[in-house]
This record gives structure tokens, sequence and C-alpha cells, in this order.
């Protein structure tokens, strides 16, 4: 009675396995009815092939016909995002940051742990803060984008170790990287050097998203690809967009400005006009003394006048008169206000420091453009000079200054006998003949062409100088007679 129930049984489990496996082979044969019918009917490829049963027993997802959605499909199932970089070399270095964004840093040795992946390079204190891929952004974690960036040694004024090398990025940052191991050092300079070469110039440009396709009849598949780990953000895009769709125009606009500029130049009136209007007057630095004499109608400028009688006033007993420098912002203040011909009180008290006013008298026979000493004067002192009769030497001096123009010979006149008060308070002033010879030696009397020895002139300007301060009663005495 068992084994005819246990019979019963088994057949009747036979049976249900019979039935189960012929609806399998039914769904199988509907399956590859549809199959065969979509062969004959392209269009419908992607809506047959998306019910075909996986390995797994799973139904895929079914993709959408709009062109756009499937390859957004395609892209996202045959590149994987690239999360986490391959790290092509990693270790400890010797590095200093010297530059921010082109603001220069002070340079601080420090050891870092280095990784080298892909387009970055990132510095670490240790591995172990590496190892925290989770916590974003790692805490004292630099990272440096390698695209568009520059290495090269480093030269000996960068550093004083050996084994420098620098690595410049295209926003300014500038890293010194070094090691004691030639080997090592070497190693990742080539490292570096050949992970920037790989990437594009333009750091612009390293950042989108660049694909190529080929269209098929009814699938787009990739060709080339280069995909940043991070997302461009919208407003980025907008940026470039905006500067590409508009530089057309800008070039434009500097082409219209460009021809703006060269008529507003050409119609520009000539100096010669300005200065008949009365638009530009003839200053006073810089000019001949001849010209500065006879707009003035006396033969002894206004402003050399008024300079030494400010020093003699309350100059002449202070430590290296004129040999001691003023300010200079403070003495082109007071060139501008000569220039401009605006009244002019040296008594007043932003001109209080002396020194100031004998720098800008010093600067004014400096700027001549003509010296006090004619150049066509010049070999002819030069020879006196060198007379080793001291009558003889008087009296061509005498002769030479006698022959002066007015102008010359009255102004040089008034500034050695202001000179030789100077030296008459010696004691106090520290200021000797040799002295103020050394000062107004090459102010007064140069070379129109210094082709010869520039520091042979140099002494025998000082001789002449010094020599018209010792004698100058000799030398101008009979012209009162």
């Amino acid at each position: 009675m068992c084994r005819t129930s246990c019979s019963v049984q088994t057949s009747t489990n036979c049976d249900n396995s019979l039935e189960t496996l012929n609806s399998a082979h039914q769904a199988t044969g509907a399956v590859q009815m549809r199959i065969k019918n979509a062969n004959s009917h392209p269009d419908r490829q992607s809506q047959t092939k998306s019910m075909i049963l996986t390995d797994a027993g799973k139904v895929t997802e079914p993709i959408s016909r709009h062109r756009r959605n499937h390859s957004q499909h395609v892209l996202k199932d045959v590149i994987p995002p690239l999360e986490h970089p391959m790290v092509e070399k990693e270790g400890y270095l010797q590095k200093a940051k010297i530059a921010d964004g082109g603001k220069k840093l002070r340079k601080n040795w420090s050891t870092s742990w280095i990784v080298l992946s892909g387009r970055k390079l990132e510095f670490y204190k240790d591995p172990k803060q590496q190892a925290l891929p989770n916590v974003k952004p790692r805490p004292n974690a630099e990272s440096v984008d390698l695209c568009g960036a520059h290495i090269e040694w480093a030269a000996k004024d960068k550093s004083s170790k050996k084994s420098v090398f620098q690595i410049t990025t295209a926003s300014g940052n500038e890293f010194l990287l070094q090691s004691d191991i030639d080997f090592l050092i070497l190693d990742w300079f080539h490292a570096i050097k050949n992970a920037i070469d790989r990437l594009p110039k333009n750091p612009s440009f390293g950042s989108l998203e660049l694909f190529s396709f080929q269209r098929s009849s009814s699938s787009e598949q990739p060709s080339h690809c280069h995909i940043d780990r991070k997302e461009q953000k919208p407003e980025n895009r907008k940026s470039f967009m905006f500067r590409l769709h508009h530089s057309v125009s800008d070039t434009s606009d500097k082409n219209r400005v460009k021809s703006r500029l060269k008529k507003f130049i050409s119609r520009r009136p000539s100096l010669k006009t300005l200065q008949e209007k009365g638009i530009i007057k003839d200053q006073i630095f810089g000019s001949h003394l001849h010209t500065v004499c006879e707009r003035e109608h006396s033969t002894v400028p206004w402003f050399v006048k008024q300079c030494i009688e400010a020093v003699e006033k309350r100059g002449l007993e202070v430590d290296g008169i004129y040999r001691v420098s003023g300010n200079l912002a403070t003495i082109q203040k007071l060139r501008f206000i000569v220039n401009q011909e605006e009244k002019l009180n040296l008594d007043d008290s932003q001109w209080e420091d002396i020194h100031v006013v004998t720098g800008a008298l010093k600067m004014f026979f400096r700027e001549l453009s003509e010296p006090l000493f004619p150049y066509s004067f010049f070999e002819r002192f030069v020879e006196a000079i060198k007379k080793q009769d001291s009558d003889a030497k008087i009296e061509t001096m005498k002769s030479l200054v006698k022959s002066l123009p007015p102008p010359n010979h009255d102004t040089m006149k008034i500034l050695f006998g202001h000179l030789t008060k100077i030296v008459a308070k010696a004691a106090q002033n520290l200021m000797s003949t040799q002295s103020l010879g050394i000062v107004f030696g090459p102010t007064l009397l140069r070379a129109e062409n210094e082709s010869g020895n520039v520091a042979v002139h140099m002494v025998y300007q000082n001789q002449v100088a010094e020599f018209m301060l010792t004698e100058y009663d000799k030398i101008f005495s009979s012209e009162e007679d």
C-alpha cells in the first residue's frame, strides 16, 4: 500500500516538472520569436533586447528610445567613474612652498609624504593621513593640479640645498622638492615630468569632458573620451562659454580703441604750437642756462639766487653741507614747483631740511642741457690745470673765465663766491676745498663725449673746481677794477 502511494506521488511530481519545463520552453520560444522578429525591424532593436533574460534571471532596466538618454546609459556602462585614480608614485621628500598665487612666501622646509596620481600631486604629513579616503577634505592635505604646470631644476638662488627641483602651477603656486638621495630625487623628477607631459598644456580645457562620437544607424558609441574626476560647476561652464562667445567682440573693441588713439595722436598739436600758445612752458630744470636767463631777463637764474640765500642764512655751519643728500621725494616736489613757476618760499616749513635745498641746487646744475663750464671750454680748462707754474695757471684760468658767456660767467662767480663762504666755516661743517671739489667737479665740468678715460677726467674735474675755490679772489679780482 505504501509502495503504491509513493509511486502515485512520484508520478505526480514528474508530471509537474514536465509542465514546468514545457512552460519554460514556451516562454523561451516566445522570446526567441520576438528576437527573430526584431531582426527584421531594426527600429525596435532597443525594445526587444531589453526583455532578454540575464544569467541571474533578472530583467535589465528598459532603455529609453530617446537618443540622448541612450547615449548616457552607454557612457555609464562603458566608462566607470574614476573615483580613485591609480597611484603612480609615493614616498617621503622635503617640500617647501615659496609662492601662492604668484605671491612670494617665506621658504619653510618640511618632510611630506607625497603621492603622484593622475593629474594631481598630493602632500600629506604621513602615510596614515593618506589612508583616510572617506574624509573630505583630508585634514592638512594639499593638492596640486599638474595640468599646465612647469617643472625644472631649481637655480642656486632658490635654495642652497642640493638636488632641488621646482614645480610652478598654472595658478601661480611654486613648490620646491628635495632629497639628499640622488637617484630618488631623479626618479621623482622624471615621474612628475612624464605626468605633466601627458596632460594638456591649457589648464582651462583640462577639466572639460571631451567626447567624440561616431554615429551608427540607431546608437552612438564613444571613440575618445577625457573625463575629469570632478564635475565642472554650471557657473564655470557659463563663464567659459561667455568668454568664448565674446572673444571676437572683445578683439573688435580693442581694434576700435587702437584706431581712435591713432586718430587722436595724429591730430595732436606739435610741441612748438603748444609752447607758442602758452599751454606748455619751458622748464627751469633741464633747460639751457642761456634760455633760463633770457626768459628771466637776468644773467643768474632766480632759483640759484634763492637757494644760495637760503643756505647762507641757515646752512653754513651744518655738518656735511652739499655732501649729505636730502630726501629725494621732497627734492622732486621742489623741482616740480619750480618748473611750474609757482610761488616758492624756501623759508616754508616743508623746506626746513637744508639738505633738500642743496640737493635741488646740485640737481639744477647737473640737469642743465650744457654744464656751467661749456663743452667747448672743457679741454682748455683741463690743459690749464695741467700747468706746473702756479702764476701761469692762474692767468690762464682768469682768461678762460673772462671769455665765458655772461650767464655762465656771472653764475659761476656767484656760485664759487658762495662756496668760499662754506670753506670759511670748514671747522663747523667739515667741508674743505677738496670735499667741495669732489662734489661739484663732475657736476659743473664734463666732456661732451665721454669717450676717453673717465677716471682721468674726474681727477681733472675735481682739480679745476678745487683750484677755482682756492684762487677765487685772484681769478675774479681784476673784474672789479
